[in-house]
């Protein structure tokens, strides 16, 4: 079985074309973040040990301006195959203004709220965007902490037709909490929801017994052709280059059957993205 090196989860920047809200030089990171600098720190050399280069990656916006939506939509740098648009509830369609984006490569929204409240009360819309979400055949994603997880869960249990993905499986680089494996659970009993294995690598001395915990409370929940690899460049660029990522993630993972890789490294992300 072919596998292909999706990356479903990556950001994009130019800060001389579009600022970002959130950014501070002293986060170490690059005012420049395109899709070409992804391939040059990921194509210098076969990835996965077995001679698979990156092929495509999912492009998360980064910020929520509409300059930035015109650049980002307007990449064709071979490597992004997807954008992932941000939804800011209380102040613009989305969803709509993705519908009128050329090119075709919207294919998600992502809903970025951990700092709401746990059951999402005061998250406008929510319904809406799914049900809407289901008719432009796009994906919604969730950046959430983990205490959000089962309202996550709830939403996705009332709009089985929208495909749902939690970014970074709820936590990142928290800390491993039981709280955090059963809202997980719960989000994994609807068959319309996946996950993305991003975000979790840290540099504390020994993540790799944390990462391997993390990554096997994941597989019981989801299995592995419900979840996807993401690297979360360039911000991971702080934890590790993005060899070791990949390395450090694959190292984490069970033994896999030939459909398992190509699903967790590929497949995946390639179905609910349209790649």
């Amino acid at each position: 079985m072919t596998v292909r090196l999706v990356d479903a989860h990556v950001h994009l920047w130019d800060l001389d074309r579009h600022g970002l809200s959130w950014f501070r030089a002293d986060l170490g990171l690059p005012r420049r973040a395109l899709g070409s600098d992804l391939r040059a720190v990921a194509g210098a050399g076969p990835l996965l040990g077995v001679g698979v280069p990156l092929e495509r990656a999912v492009a998360v916006q980064a910020g929520d301006g509409d300059d930035e939506v015109r650049w980002l939509t307007a990449q064709r740098d071979g490597v992004v195959g997807a954008v992932v648009l941000q939804h800011v509830p209380e102040q613009r369609g989305c969803l709509e203004a993705a519908t009128a984006v050329p090119g075709g490569t919207v294919r998600g929204v992502r809903v970025a709220v951990p700092g709401r409240a746990e059951d999402l009360g005061d998250v406008p819309g929510l319904d809406a965007l799914m049900g809407r979400a289901a008719e432009l055949g796009v994906v919604v994603e969730f950046l959430v902490r983990w205490e959000q997880l089962a309202a996550v869960a709830l939403l996705a249990a009332r709009h089985p037709a929208t495909s749902v993905v939690v970014c970074h499986l709820g936590l990142g680089s928290g800390a491993l909490v039981e709280g955090w494996a059963r809202g997980l659970a719960q989000l994994a009993a609807q068959a319309n929801a996946a996950a993305k294995v991003s975000g979790v690598v840290t540099a504390a001395a020994g993540d790799s017994a944390r990462m391997a915990q993390v990554v096997a409370t994941a597989v019981d929940a989801f299995g592995l052709e419900r979840l996807m690899f993401g690297s979360d460049w360039p911000i991971s660029a702080r934890v590790a280059p993005y060899p070791q990522i990949v390395a450090r993630t694959a190292a984490a993972l069970p033994t896999l059957t030939a459909t398992e890789t190509a699903a967790f490294w590929g497949g995946t992300a390639a179905r609910l993205y349209r790649l």
